[in-house]
């Protein structure tokens, strides 16, 4: 810990960040430079994935993940103790591909499980956690101790970069990190409340840096009725409500998707906007502009990385690559990393920020692919959704949040006719997915296959986060409290998820 202390109090140096801000410009001007030569553009098609999950013991409590775990599976620390990464390498957007990325997703997952049961622990395929740790949610959540005037989580991962983060954020926030949502309103002492959320995270690599800004304004336009199809976020932990009236009505009333306002009320702090739903791209340099306007948090320099590490990517912009790590907008342009497909250095890519962890590795496929084939289909498509103003295109994000399925969504059909129908939405959604999948070569049986788990849901009319409200209603309806309901539904979710049946199965 020492180490990462240290690290921690180099990185707020007030006279680092002027370096830091003085070599990101000066990258920003190579890259550019590079965009405008077209040094950034790639082959194909690529796509990769992320998967967050958190451990719980074996009565389904929020449990710590042992050392072993990073050091035997193939898997990363996240920000919490109790959170597990899974990445899938970059491969092309084809029907193999595709495979691959499931492939990847099950074997990593399996690994890491199995050193997790020798633990008597289990990893958890949700979006949120809401059966709190032996000493409570709020008390693991608060728990900071101070070292060397550098405030440390201690259910926090030892990492600089996590200590100078969490530290620069409080700063800017006047010291603590307030939550209000439906029920519950608390100040935490640090951004670990940002934990409480896992999601997954969709990548496509768009070949041409021409044409990038096109696929990033439709990616904002499917925010809306991607996200009301995936909700699965509705509770806090069982014992952080402190503000109910009534327990029936604060069901009711819980947003479908508590993962983005607790993840922007945690990371938002003071004056700036880090996570919301950024504005439209006008060209490609507009990726670079607006990573170089963002408020710098937490800056490192190269030549600290290269202390522990002398195999760095990127090394010419590393300075501006590092910001993307605090630049938490929902749909994020990247650049840098490596090509997928057959390409070969930087890319450019999508990465799709505000969907939750999904039940099954079966559902968490579905959505990458309903995701990044309903991108695709549209622009192949030349559909004009993306005449949709941005305003609409943000409420109606905002709107799934809140209210799921139910939401009012808004969507412009391939007839150039503005909607808030879902009868007439999500025939499009599914129909221009499957086109997306289709135009990257795979089959009609096996695109539709893979939507399957999605398209069931919109059929049943039913979300992992309305089985979750339902289930819940219906026992505090049966007399049990508020927390007892929570945690015995979270109970049957986790029976459900660790047999591996996809969530539509479960009615």
């Amino acid at each position: 810990m020492e180490d990462a202390v240290e690290m921690a109090q180099r990185v707020l140096d007030p006279s680092m960040q002027a370096e830091f801000d003085r070599r990101v410009e000066e990258q920003a001007e190579l890259l550019i430079e590079e965009l405008r030569r077209g040094a950034l553009d790639s082959r194909e098609f690529a796509t990769g994935l992320e998967v967050e999950l958190y451990a719980v013991d074996e009565d389904g409590r929020l449990a710590r993940v042992p050392h072993e775990v990073f050091e035997e599976a193939d898997c990363s620390r996240e920000f919490g103790r109790h959170n597990v990464e899974l990445n899938t390498p970059p491969s092309t957007f084809d029907a193999d591909g595709i495979g691959t990325q499931a492939a990847t997703v099950r074997r990593k997952l399996e690994g890491a499980a199995a050193v997790m049961d020798r633990h008597g622990l289990r990893l958890v395929l949700d979006g949120m956690w809401t059966i709190p740790p032996a000493e409570g949610s709020l008390a693991y959540l608060s728990a900071v101790s101070e070292v060397d005037g550098i405030t440390i989580a201690e259910n926090m991962s030892s990492n600089p970069r996590y200590y100078a983060i969490d530290n620069h954020v409080l700063e800017r926030g006047g010291g603590d990190v307030s939550i209000e949502v439906p029920g519950a309103h608390h100040a935490f002492p640090s951004i670990l409340a940002e934990s409480l959320t896992s999601s997954i995270q969709p990548h496509l690599q768009v070949p041409s840096t021409g044409e990038f800004p096109t696929y990033y304004n439709v990616a904002l336009r499917t925010l809306g009725p991607v996200l009301a199809l995936a909700t699965n976020s509705p509770f806090l932990p069982s014992d952080a409500y402190d503000a109910v009236d009534d327990e029936r009505q604060l069901v009711e009333e819980t947003f479908h998707e508590l993962r983005i306002p607790v993840f922007e009320r945690t990371v938002n702090a003071g004056p700036w906007e880090k996570a919301c739903v950024p504005r439209d791209l006008e060209t490609a340099e507009d990726v670079v502009d607006r990573l170089v306007d963002d408020s710098t948090c937490a800056p490192f320099l190269l030549e600290w990385e290269r202390e522990g590490d002398d195999d760095l990517e990127n090394e010419s912009c590393w300075e501006l690559i590092h910001k993307y790590g605090t630049y938490w907008r929902w749909v994020r342009s990247v650049i840098g990393g490596e090509a997928g497909g057959d390409g070969e250095g930087r890319s450019l890519r999508i990465e799709y920020r505000p969907l939750p962890t999904q039940p099954s590795v079966e559902d968490v496929i579905s959505l990458h692919c309903l995701t990044i084939g309903l991108i695709r289909g549209l622009v192949a498509a030349e559909h004009p959704i993306v005449e949709l103003s941005w305003a609409d295109a943000r409420a109606g994000f905002y709107g799934a949040v809140h209210d799921g399925l139910e939401a009012e969504l808004h969507w412009i059909t391939a007839d150039g006719e503005p909607t808030t129908d879902p009868e007439r939405i999500y025939p499009e959604v599914f129909s221009f997915a499957r086109r997306g999948l289709r135009t990257q070569g795979m089959s009609d049986a096996k695109a539709a296959a893979r939507l399957e788990p999605l398209a069931a849901r919109w059929e049943r009319r039913t979300t992992p986060s309305r089985w979750k409200k339902r289930r819940v209603a219906a026992r505090i309806d049966a007399g049990e409290s508020l927390a007892d309901a929570i945690e015995a539904m979270q109970r049957e979710y986790l029976r459900r998820s660790q047999a591996g049946e996809p969530f539509v199965e479960w009615e």
